[in-house]
C-alpha cells in the first residue's frame, strides 16, 4: 500500500493536469526510498522502477503498458488478488535482495541508458505537448 503522502502528491499532480508519467514518478520515488532505507531490496534499478509503476497502476494512474506486459494484460483482463502466502513469499524474496539498485550511481546509469534509447524527436515532442 502506498504511503498517504505519495497518494496526495500524485493526486496533486493529476489535479494540476500533469502527465501520467509524472504522477507515477511519485510512486517510483517512494519505492527507491524504500529500497534505500532497507525496507526491502531490488535485484536491479529496473525492478525498483517496475514495482513503483505497478503501485501507481493499482492506485489508478493511467500509464500504458509496454511490450509483452501489454499483451498479457489484454489477455487476462480480470485478475484474482494474489494469495497471502504468495505476497509473503514475494516480500521475503525482496528482503533478500541487495540495496545497490537504488544507489545514486545505479539510478544515474539507468537514466543514461533510458535517454540513449530515446530518439531525437521524442524529447522535443514532449516539450511541444500542452
Amino acid at each position: 500500500m502506498p504511503e498517504k503522502e505519495t497518494l496526495q502528491r500524485a493526486r496533486r499532480d493529476r489535479a494540476e493536469g500533469k502527465a501520467p508519467s509524472t504522477q507515477a514518478g511519485e510512486f517510483v520515488r517512494e519505492e527507491v526510498h524504500h529500497v534505500r532505507e532497507g525496507k526491502h531490496g531490488a535485484r536491479s534499478t529496473k525492478q525498483a522502477i517496475a514495482i513503483g509503476l505497478s503501485k501507481a497502476r493499482r492506485a489508478g494512474v493511467k500509464i500504458p503498458r509496454k511490450g509483452a506486459a501489454a499483451r498479457r494484460a489484454k489477455a487476462n483482463t480480470r485478475r484474482a488478488r494474489p494469495s497471502r502466502t504468495r505476497s509473503r513469499g514475494v516480500r521475503g524474496a525482496l528482503k533478500r535482495e541487495g540495496r545497490r539498485a537504488a544507489s545514486s550511481r545505479a539510478l544515474a546509469r539507468q537514466a543514461r541508458s533510458a535517454a540513449r534509447r530515446r530518439t531525437h524527436a521524442q524529447p522535443s515532442a514532449a516539450a511541444r505537448r500542452p
